[in-house]
């Protein structure tokens, strides 16, 4: 079958992947669509370290083709979102409704693909750029039929992780005021969660100008081309910054443009190496810095709630996907993604 593997050096599609049948509490999913994150491309470039040789993807929706023994919530033929999150479900975290936190899901990539009769890797418990995939039960969250599944794949990663970190990281209010530093496929889903939760203000911060009208589209009251500006707008700060770059000197940035209590949250994804700066007397104001791990999303929850926001239009998904590429054009989409010229590529077999 066909995916895109990359082996250490170079990304490439190929199409003598195999995989293996699905053993207990685990599902086969018939891929159908696949959203292409910046997360996929770090791995190329080594910003996210992760062993190869390994196939990419990890925001995908499908079919169910199989399911192993103890498998009951979910059978073949039911459309699905597919979650990274392969947490156990019975250690304390998981107990506590905060399954992102599982150590049992994170660090532990597994190998259902073989290639020559070698194993591969599957990138974030998911593998989403391969006509096939396995998956744990829990990863499998069914969806309704009617949603179209070009678009149900962007619910498993960047919906999850924008509208995640607005709602259920940061908890922002109704009335609240929201900064949002850079409006890719994540940030786009920062600012329409800031809608949905009734943000006052939702100021949009992007460098590219031509990202304005989406933005808007999305739900920012305001579009600036510099964080340098925001005080203009909100003279004593926002209640929350959400940095959607990950770059050093916009987490600086993101402190600096906080009101009293106001929260930083951290989306963007830096180097492992990388250090960043701030004054620490900018926080004896109640301020804080947050991380957010998949937008502390309880996957089996949360998906079945943006698939009805979806369906009563209050949730946009359509206007996300910019383009689509069959998975032989997996550069293309790639070098798009790379330059920012879609909010989301999605990839389709």
């Amino acid at each position: 079958m066909r995916g895109v593997v990359f082996d250490g050096a170079r990304v490439q599609v190929v199409d003598d992947l195999e995989i293996r049948a699905p053993g207990p509490g685990e599902v086969l999913v018939a891929i159908a669509a696949a959203g292409l994150c910046h997360s996929d491309l770090s791995v190329i470039d080594g910003t996210i370290p992760f062993p190869p040789p390994v196939v990419l993807g990890h925001e995908g929706a499908g079919v169910v083709e199989a399911v192993g023994p103890g498998v009951g919530h979910v059978t073949p033929g039911d459309h699905v979102c597919l979650s990274t999150l392969a947490n156990c479900g019975a250690c304390a975290d998981c107990d506590r409704g905060r399954p992102t936190m599982c150590r049992r899901a994170i660090g532990r990539p597994g190998r259902p693909f073989s290639r020559g009769g070698a194993p591969v890797f599957q990138f974030a418990a998911n593998s989403a750029f391969a006509e096939r995939t396995i998956v744990k039960a829990v990863q499998a969250v069914p969806i309704p039929a009617d949603i179209p599944l070009t678009s149900a794949a962007l619910i498993g990663c960047a919906v999850l992780t924008g509208v995640g970190a607005v709602l259920n990281r940061a908890r922002t209010g109704r009335g609240d005021t929201v900064v949002v530093i850079g409006t890719g496929g994540i940030g786009l889903n920062v600012v329409q969660g800031a809608r949905i939760a009734g943000a006052s203000a939702i100021v949009a911060v992007d460098a590219n100008p031509a990202k304005e009208a989406m933005a808007r589209r999305f739900g920012a009251t305001d579009f600036l081309t510099s964080a340098a500006d925001v005080r203009d707008i909100l003279p004593t700060g926002a209640d929350h910054v959400f940095e959607c770059v990950g770059r050093p000197a916009l987490i600086r940035q993101a402190i600096e443009l906080l009101d009293r209590r106001g929260q930083a949250v951290l989306l963007g994804m830096t180097s492992p190496a990388a250090e960043a700066t701030f004054l620490p007397a900018s926080l004896f104001l109640d301020k804080s810095v947050l991380g957010c791990r998949y937008g502390s999303s309880r996957p089996q929850h949360d998906i079945a709630l943006y698939a009805e926001l979806y369906r009563r239009g209050e949730l946009l998904l359509d206007e996300l996907v910019t383009a689509t590429y069959p998975i032989e054009d997996f550069a293309k989409a790639a070098d798009d993604t790379h330059h920012g010229r879609v909010a989301r590529g999605v990839l389709t077999y």
